[in-house]
């Protein structure tokens, strides 16, 4: 069955509900698009058939479980006996969303808007699955309609953020993201999306205090050092771009972007020995990732700063190619001293997160 027919099948589920239209982007950690708070809403299951009801509780546990074809027969025999169970069409389109059944996900969650016009996070789900398919415009639509019901669902506004971004309407996004965040300010990946919107309309101190903002709900995003380190670099700020670039090596050993980023770092100051020993490390780490580009081009570096020498770069250049995953652990020790700061390496086996612009996406589907 093609996209067209869904298409316009869950456009007829919207004019029975009276979806308002809209004409309505992305960028950044990841597609991406919801943090990891938030979650794939199903609501409470009201039937005046206890049959109906066991069948459904059933049917959550197995999914809930990862039983996913379990689940999938319990909630179908419910709906059998109550056709008017919204929760049950909304736990059927996770578990396909989970399977990637994007169509029947979609036809789920239009179906349970019909059944309960008033029901957010089935609106907010269908703004998922449609997302998930491409279909941003149509996304940002019911992720609206999510927010009529509900104005103060938070991953709502998120989303939508998400979605103008990817459409190119930054300024837009940005503005969704802030009103997510003032109605939660403890989604980390909201503050990161937001920064790298703000980075890219030229706030870059706006954009800095967002990084900070990121880094203190979630000390692990190693992108955001990295980023947040480019910029200071750019401002002049060589220090306290140092010490970013060396506390995200702290947390991530297998980070070539770092060591690139802090090896310029070096060489605009003149340490010609500190930059050779980071500039050879990336390189090390760009051969182990299979970015040969990258590493190619850093040769230039590691002679200039062997020979004590080096012309001035721009600052915080970062690698025009996007890495990709590491796949193997970087062991080597040889030549750290100086680039490393204090304390142990945590989350060695992590790969590289490029500081190039992506956003994080969002998370999986969870029952509530």
């Amino acid at each position: 069955m093609s996209h067209n027919y869904h298409f316009h099948k869950y456009l007829r589920f919207y004019s029975q509900v009276t979806l308002f239209a809209v004409s309505i982007w992305f960028t950044v950690a990841a597609p991406s698009f919801l943090n990891s708070n938030s979650r794939l809403q199903a609501q409470t299951a009201v039937s005046q058939d206890l049959e109906a009801a066991g069948l459904y509780q059933q049917g959550v546990i197995r999914y809930s479980r990862g039983d996913y074809e379990g689940g999938e027969t319990l909630l179908r025999q419910a709906l059998q006996r109550d056709p008017n169970l919204a929760a049950a069409r909304t736990y059927l389109g996770n578990i396909m969303l989970q399977q990637n059944r994007l169509d029947a996900a979609v036809l789920e969650y239009s179906e349970a808007v019909r059944i309960d016009p008033n029901f957010a996070e089935g609106y907010f789900n269908l703004g998922l699955g449609l997302h998930k398919q491409g279909q941003r415009e149509a996304a940002i639509t019911a992720y609206r309609q999510a927010l009529v019901v509900k104005p103060t669902l938070a991953a709502a506004h998120y989303n939508i953020g998400l979605a103008l971004y990817e459409l190119g309407q930054v300024n837009e996004a940005i503005a969704f993201y802030q009103q997510g965040i003032n109605i939660d300010s403890s989604n980390a990946n909201a503050y990161y999306n937001l920064a790298i919107a703000l980075e890219q309309t030229g706030q870059v101190q706006e954009a800095m205090n967002s990084y900070r903002q990121a880094l203190n709900i979630n000390p692990t995003n190693i992108a955001a050092y990295n980023r947040l380190g480019s910029l200071m670099a750019k401002n002049g700020q060589n220090s306290e771009a140092v010490a970013t670039y060396q506390e995200s090596i702290r947390r991530a050993a297998v980070n070539p972007d770092a060591y690139y980023s802090i090896g310029l770092a070096w060489l605009n100051q003149g340490e010609y020995k500190k930059a050779n020993r980071a500039f050879k490390r990336a390189q090390q780490q760009y051969r182990q990732q299979g970015n040969i580009q990258q590493a190619e081009k850093i040769e230039e570096f590691i002679t200039q700063t062997a020979q004590g020498e080096g012309r001035t770069l721009p600052t915080a250049s970062q690698p025009q190619n996007q890495p990709e995953p590491a796949t193997q652990t970087d062991t080597t020790t040889e030549n750290n001293e100086n680039i490393n700061t204090q304390g142990t390496e945590t989350q060695s086996n992590n790969s590289s997160e490029s500081t190039q612009t992506r956003v994080i996406e969002f998370g999986q589907p969870m029952p509530n």
